[in-house]
């Protein structure tokens, strides 16, 4: 990103999200701070549009000026220890009401009228680990028992974010609580993705009309959380032990091709079939789609999925269950992003010796 579209950009973010209002709204608390929250934080802000991996690096992009063509003149940045004191003891409520502000103007703006994927809003939950360790641990911490019984420390997140078209918002991501959550993978991740949407849909209604989960939510217990709140559910079908689930992939086997269409991006063939099931403590029917997919080499491949809707056209599903794939990696830097800071204020709160030395 060169100097002359981040001010651009900056200059966008100030006037239409009102940015540097929620700067000045940050508060912390420090005692007779000589910069405020906002003046502190902004350089992080900066090092984030710019993906800066290391507060290092942002030190030295302080020391030699590199913003000094982006801010105003008379603004004198804080270095690198001031900022590292304020992100220990900032309110994180207010960053957080920042983004909400910024989904609630896009949404207002209606930058979401037209949808992402052939005029559907459509969102995708995926979780991370964001750090960890098998010495230090917080009472936040969840952990895990791994290889000679030693103990796994970790903070994890669940993540909603807009898939197909851009803008492919960040909609909100939930922490996983170590006293409530379960560390198991399926767990614990459900019940995180499960608050997360139940939160989304009320600060954000009618914000997304479908959400695309991969194969651990492929139960009831999902389904109707979905149904709850209004959200079409499409989830991705591995192995599973659901006897409806396992009858119905005997009987696609054997039923009739519905569709056939050649991709182009991925060099394959497409045959789509479909079958109605019901699954067992879920009230509605439900559709199966498999879509076998033959390479030019002649290898076979398939993608297996069950939702609860039976109006969106099968290309449009195939769209996107495949653009939840390549939205986790398009959203890798985003979570580095995350991870980067979560690992800081950890390391801050719990271990101040590790990290004063910035040499």
């Amino acid at each position: 990103m060169t100097k002359h579209y981040l001010k651009k950009f900056i200059k966008y973010a100030k006037k239409v999200y009102h940015i540097e209002d929620g700067l000045k709204s940050l508060k912390d608390g420090r005692k007779n701070p000589l910069y405020t929250t906002g003046e502190a934080i902004l350089p992080v802000f900066l090092g984030f549009l710019l993906r800066i991996q290391s507060f290092n690096e942002l030190k030295y992009k302080i020391k030699s000026n590199d913003f000094i063509n982006i801010i105003s003149r008379k603004m004198k940045l804080p270095q690198i220890d001031t900022i590292r004191d304020t992100l220990k003891v900032i309110d994180n409520q207010g960053l957080y009401k920042i983004h909400n502000k910024i989904i609630k103007k896009a949404k207002r703006n209606k930058v979401l009228e037209e949808g992402t994927i052939d005029g559907y809003t459509v969102a995708a939950i995926d979780g991370t680990k964001l750090l960890g360790s098998y010495k230090k641990n917080c009472v936040e911490c969840c952990s895990t028992t791994v290889r000679n019984n030693k103990t796994n420390y970790f903070h994890s997140a669940g993540f909603m974010s807009l898939i197909g078209s851009e803008p492919r918002l960040i909609i909100d991501f939930e922490l996983y609580k170590g006293c409530e959550d379960s560390s198991k993978k399926d767990e614990g991740e459900l019940t995180v993705a499960k608050r997360l949407l139940s939160r989304v849909m009320k600060e954000h209604k009618h914000a997304i009309e479908v959400v695309v989960y991969d194969a651990l939510a492929c139960n009831s217990s999902w389904i109707n959380h979905c149904l709850d709140h209004k959200v079409i559910p499409i989830v991705h079908v591995k192995d599973n032990n659901i006897t409806s689930i396992k009858e119905v992939k005997t009987k696609i086997n054997k039923g009739n091709v519905r569709e056939v269409w050649q991709d182009e991006k991925r060099e394959c063939e497409v045959k789509a079939y479909e079958e109605t099931f019901k699954m067992d403590e879920v009230i509605e029917p439900l559709r199966f789609v498999k879509f076998s997919k033959k390479r030019k080499q002649g290898k076979y491949s398939q993608v297996l999925m069950v939702t609860t809707d039976f109006n969106i056209p099968l290309q449009t599903l195939y769209k996107m269950m495949h653009m939840r794939w390549d939205n986790e990696i398009q959203r890798l830097t985003i979570k580095e992003i995350i991870r980067l800071l979560q690992k800081e204020l950890y390391l801050l709160k719990y271990n101040r010796k590790y990290i004063f030395d910035t040499t």
